[in-house]
């Protein structure tokens, strides 16, 4: 039986210290460990992750020595601090997808959904290797679009600082050889102003350009703001329609692996929802959530919808009415994914000339405001 404190002689300076110390360590370590976290597993990193780990686990290893092996033989000093993270929470009783979910928002729910399956139905070797197929094909397809998309960023601004050289450099030297600026060509006055403007409002300009960066992204992170902004980009002219069907073969990739994995009908549409990375396409997913719940087939609560096109929802019918669905929608996947790869190389071969059409007349338009005054000037000289 204990013996009650009044008679052991102690003194209770503070009952709060230790604890409070704790907390302190605890919410340093946390921050400390945010900070290593952020940025730390890139897609790539989580491939070759989830499939080695898949490996070592169909070899009979266990997770901590499969861990403890992948820790050894990395360099990269986050993924080192990722590795601690999990050998530290499995050792203390925590399952595998219970220590990913935690491990500061780096894996989706859909990822973590899959290996919770895994775990549970004693296939986790098949569940990593499904993730780590989902997120080489996602992967993939990000590395395509910054591919299609980094020729001509570089074009534009490589033109823009080009242009801005000319105005506050150039521009300011040639205006000293006209006499009167009254009499000049109309593009050249134009020219003339844009280049008193960046000179004497630089600033200003450098302020409405970040400002409005800033303004947007908080803009964005507001419910509503999310949803009209996503709304802009998939009714956008050319990118519109690579983005809905980088969308689509996400979500029929990420529902197929959940249905595989066992995940439930009605869980899996929850979780793909988050993982399409779109609000309005969210949003409409949370509808055909409650759908399915109320007792609609999923084909029919898609019907019609633009959304989604016809040859998906055919498949899905086709799916449901076999009892196939998650082998019909892979294909679904596979479908789209080959609609990306067709849809980035017209986009690359449709930019390049308007990109080339554009210097071209930025440099027409130049060209001739500057030289045309001098050309007249020198012939004014001659004559």
């Amino acid at each position: 039986m204990a013996t009650p404190i009044q008679n052991q002689d102690i003194v209770i300076l503070d009952i709060e210290d230790g604890q409070k110390e704790a907390e302190i360590e605890s919410t340093l370590t946390y921050i400390k460990n945010f900070f290593i976290s952020q940025g730390s597993i890139t897609l790539r990193q989580k491939v070759v992750f989830f499939r080695i780990l898949a490996t070592m686990v169909n070899a009979s290893l266990t997770i901590l020595k499969s861990l403890s092996a992948l820790k050894k033989q990395e360099k990269d000093l986050k993924m080192i601090k990722f590795y601690d993270f999990m050998i530290t929470r499995i050792q203390s009783g925590t399952t595998m997808h219970e220590a990913l979910d935690a491990y500061y928002g780096c894996f989706s729910n859909a990822e973590v959904s899959i290996i919770e399956a895994g775990e549970r139905t004693g296939k986790l070797n098949t569940a990593l290797l499904q993730i780590a197929e989902q997120t080489e094909k996602i992967d993939s397809i990000t590395r395509k679009i910054k591919g299609a998309m980094t020729y001509p960023m570089i074009m534009i601004i490589g033109m823009v600082g080009c242009v801005a050289i000319l105005m506050v450099k150039v521009i300011p030297t040639l205006t000293g050889f006209f006499w009167d600026p009254k009499k000049l060509p109309d593009a050249t006055r134009l020219i003339i102003t844009v280049s008193d403007f960046f000179i004497h409002y630089y600033f200003f300009m450098i302020v409405i350009v970040v400002g409005g960066f800033i303004g947007l992204n908080v803009w964005k992170k507001t419910k509503s703001g999310r949803y009209k902004f996503d709304g802009i980009l998939l009714r956008m002219p050319i990118y519109g329609p690579l983005v809905k069907k980088v969308i689509l073969s996400r979500f029929a990739r990420v529902f197929s692996n959940l249905l595989a994995s066992g995940v439930a009908v009605v869980e899996a549409i929850r979780i793909v929802s988050s993982a399409v990375g779109n609000e309005v396409y969210r949003q409409r997913l949370l509808l055909l959530r409650q759908d399915v719940k109320n007792g609609q087939k999923i084909a029919e609560s898609l019907e019609d919808d633009p959304l989604f096109p016809d040859l998906l929802i055919s498949m899905i019918r086709v799916g449901e009415e076999t009892a196939q669905i998650g082998t019909t929608v892979i294909k679904i996947a596979d479908f789209y994914d080959e609609e990306v790869d067709i849809a980035i190389a017209g986009i690359q071969k449709l930019i390049e000339p308007v990109i080339l059409v554009v210097m071209a007349v930025v440099i027409w338009f130049l060209a001739i405001g500057i030289f045309q005054p001098i050309m007249n000037l020198a012939g004014t000289m001659g004559s």
